[in-house]
């Protein structure tokens, strides 16, 4: 059984993904924790992500697992690392890249092969699972995105700057040439922007019967 979760930053998507999983007792996957992880890996060797050829011969030489609903890149857990502002600064350009998304959707469909997952991202939907079992599109206003990602204490941006960036970030993924942020026909559509996290799970857990 496959859940896709999509939606922009900020919309609680990774948070109700994780828990969702949880109570369902199945596995919790976040798609963008692949390509944070490859831009993790190109800001440590110093790759320029705009050579794109490069980019992408880099990632295919990359050892890219998911344990225990963690990244491990090349052997090292490196899910604590994901979101700094120097990784979030260029995680949007780097999985711009057509053929990468190709190499990573593929690697998500086999890691998740045999397992029952709830998976969120931004084109799971759409793209990489079209024809799973319940799709759900977690959206939210811009101001609620930003403070949702100012309160993780994650940054050292300011709020102002927090919102920029999203906004900026948001903005690559709709225009994607591949993988856009888009709310498929099929998705039940929910509007967190009032809703605490409890809520939003009781909504997408009541759609789904196993």
């Amino acid at each position: 059984m496959v859940i896709a979760i999509d939606g922009p930053a900020g919309s609680g998507k990774s948070t109700v993904a994780r828990i969702v999983a949880d109570r369902l007792g199945i596995t919790f996957l976040n798609s963008g924790s692949f390509y944070r992880g490859i831009t993790l890996a190109l800001l440590r060797t110093g790759i320029d992500i705009t050579q794109e050829q490069q980019v992408i011969e880099f990632a295919k030489k990359l050892k890219l697992e998911y344990i225990n609903s963690r990244l491990v890149l090349d052997g090292e857990d490196v899910e604590d690392l994901l979101h700094s502002d120097q990784v979030d600064a260029h995680a949007a350009q780097v999985s711009a890249i057509v053929p990468l998304r190709h190499i990573v959707n593929d690697k998500i469909r086999q890691i998740t092969a045999s397992l029952s997952i709830v998976c969120e991202g931004r084109d799971m939907t759409t793209v990489v699972f079209p024809d799973a079992e319940y799709k759900f599109y977690l959206d939210a206003s811009i101001d609620v995105q930003a403070q949702r990602r100012f309160n993780q204490g994650v940054s050292n941006l300011s709020l102002e700057e927090v919102k920029a960036a999203i906004i900026k970030r948001d903005e690559i993924d709709r225009n994607k040439a591949e993988g856009a942020l888009k709310i498929a026909t099929d998705a039940v559509y929910i509007d967190t922007s009032d809703l605490t996290i409890e809520e939003v799970c009781e909504i997408i857990i009541s759609k789904i019967h196993i």
